[in-house]
C-alpha cells in the first residue's frame, strides 16, 4: 500500500509539500482545460466528450484536494491542469511530440483524478474506446512520473519488491544506539545502588524499560522481514542455565521497575544441542510480554524434560488473561485496527515467536485463563554426552 496516496475526498495536508509551478498558476480554475489553446490538430467529436470528461474529472478533483488541504483550488487546479494539457497534447497529436515526458506532480494528484475520471466515463456518451484507453494509459504515464523522484524512489523501496532489506536496513541503524542506551543505563543503574536514590533508580528503570521495548519491537521487525531466516545455521552445542540465566537477566530490570518476581527453573541436563539463539530470543519476548502485563502475582520462566532428548520451555504469569477471539489475531502480526493486544500494538512479538519455534520444528502452546496465562513449546534437544 502506498503510504502516500489519498482517498477522493480526505486528501493529507503533505500534499502541500509539492513546490506549485509559477507558470501553472496563470491557468484559472474556471477556464475549461478542453478550452485552452493547444498548437496541435483538432479533436474528433469522441476525443472532445472524453476531454470535457476530463475537464469535469479535474475540477472535481481540485475541489476535494482543497477541502483536503491548505491550498486553495485555483492552486490544486493549476497542478492538475499541467497533466491534463500534456494527456490531451498526445492524445490529439495520436502519439505525436507532444512532450516526451509528463510533469510530475503529486502521486495524489493523479491518483484522485484517474478515479474521477472513470466516474466521470461512466455517464458520458459518445467515446471512443480506443481512446478512452490511450488516456488511461497516458494518465498511468503520469501518476508513475512521480517515482522518478527523489521522494517516488524512497517511498517506492518502502512499498516495493525489495522493502524487506529496506526495514532490516532502517531496524539495524535504530537498535544500534538502543544496544548502546540499555548498557548505559544498566552501568548506571547499577553505579547508583551504591548511594540510594529511589527517585533517580526509578528514573533509570524507566528508560531502560522503554529503551528495551523499542529494542524488542526493532529485532522483531528484523525477524518479520528475514522470515524463514530466523534459523540459520546448524544446531549447536550450548548451556540452558547460561541461556535462561541470560533473559533473565535481560528482563531483570522490569521486574525490578515492577516488583514482580521472576522465577527460574533449570532442567537436570544442562548441555544440549539447538538454536540457543532463537530459543533465547522467543523467550526474551514470552517474558518481556508476560511482565509488561502482569501487574500483581509473579511471573516464571522454564525448561521441563519431557523425555531424554525432549524438552519443554515455559513462561508462566498471573496477569489478565488473552481472550480466544484476540489470541486469534495475535498469530499474524498487524492486526485489524481497534483490536488491543498483548505483544504491542502491531502484534509482531507472538507472530516472531510462532515463527521461529515453528522453524525449530515445534509449535507454540497457548492456555490462558483469569488466573493467567501460560506460553509452551516442545523441542527436540539431544544431550550432549
Amino acid at each position: 500500500m502506498d503510504p502516500v496516496r489519498t482517498n477522493n475526498g480526505s486528501s493529507s495536508g503533505r500534499l502541500s509539500s509539492y513546490p506549485t509551478n509559477a507558470s501553472a498558476l496563470a491557468f484559472s480554475a474556471s477556464v475549461p482545460v478542453s478550452q485552452m489553446p493547444l498548437s496541435v490538430v483538432p479533436a474528433t467529436q469522441t476525443a472532445e466528450s472524453l476531454f470535457h470528461a476530463l475537464d469535469r474529472a479535474a475540477a472535481r478533483t481540485a475541489t476535494a484536494i482543497a477541502q483536503g488541504t491548505k491550498q486553495t483550488n485555483i492552486e490544486v487546479r493549476a497542478r492538475l491542469n499541467e497533466v491534463v494539457q500534456w494527456l490531451m497534447s498526445n492524445l490529439r497529436t495520436k502519439g505525436g511530440n507532444a512532450g516526451p515526458c509528463p510533469p510530475v506532480i503529486a502521486r495524489e494528484y493523479v491518483s484522485t483524478l484517474r478515479v474521477n475520471f472513470l466516474a466521470e466515463l461512466a455517464s458520458t456518451s459518445n467515446l471512443n474506446a480506443n481512446e478512452v484507453v490511450d488516456a488511461l494509459i497516458k494518465l498511468e504515464e503520469a501518476e508513475d512520473a512521480w517515482r522518478q523522484t527523489d521522494r517516488g524512489k524512497f517511498i517506492s523501496r518502502l512499498t516495493g519488491a525489495d522493502c524487506a532489506d529496506a526495514v532490516v536496513a532502517i531496524a539495524h541503524d535504530i537498535r544500534s544506539p538502543l544496544c548502546s542506551i540499555l548498557l548505559l543505563v544498566d552501568a548506571l543503574r547499577k553505579t547508583e545502588k551504591a548511594a540510594v536514590n529511589p527517585i533517580r533508580e526509578r528514573q533509570l528503570g524507566l528508560i531502560y524499560g522503554a529503551a528495551f521495548g523499542l529494542s524488542t519491537t526493532v529485532s522483531n521487525l528484523i525477524g518479520a522481514a528475514r522470515g524463514e531466516d530466523l534459523v540459520q545455521g546448524k544446531a549447536m552445542p550450548f548451556s540452558i542455565s547460561e541461556m535462561m540465566h541470560s533473559v533473565s537477566a535481560i528482563v531483570q530490570p522490569m521486574c525490578e521497575e515492577k516488583g514482580i518476581p521472576l522465577d527460574v527453573e533449570l532442567p537436570k541436563h544442562d548441555a544440549r544441542i539447538g538454536h540457543s539463539s532463537a530459543i533465547q530470543q522467543s523467550l526474551v519476548n514470552l517474558t518481556s510480554n508476560a511482565l509488561r502485563y502482569t501487574d500483581a502475582g509473579w511471573v516464571a520462566m522454564g525448561c521441563t524434560e519431557v523425555s531424554e532428548d525432549r524438552v519443554e520451555f515455559w513462561v508462566e504469569d498471573t496477569g489478565p488473561g488473552i481472550p480466544d477471539d484476540v489470541l486469534e489475531r495475535l498469530c499474524y502480526g498487524f492486526p485489524p485496527e481497534g483490536v488491543k493486544l498483548r505483544f504491542s500494538s502491531a502484534g509482531l512479538g507472538l507472530a516472531i515467536v510462532r515463527t521461529l519455534v515453528e522453524a525449530m520444528g515445534s509449535s507454540l502452546q497457548v492456555d490462558s485463563g483469569t488466573d493467567g496465562t501460560r506460553f509452551s513449546f516442545v523441542l527436540a534437544l539431544s544431550i550432549v554426552r
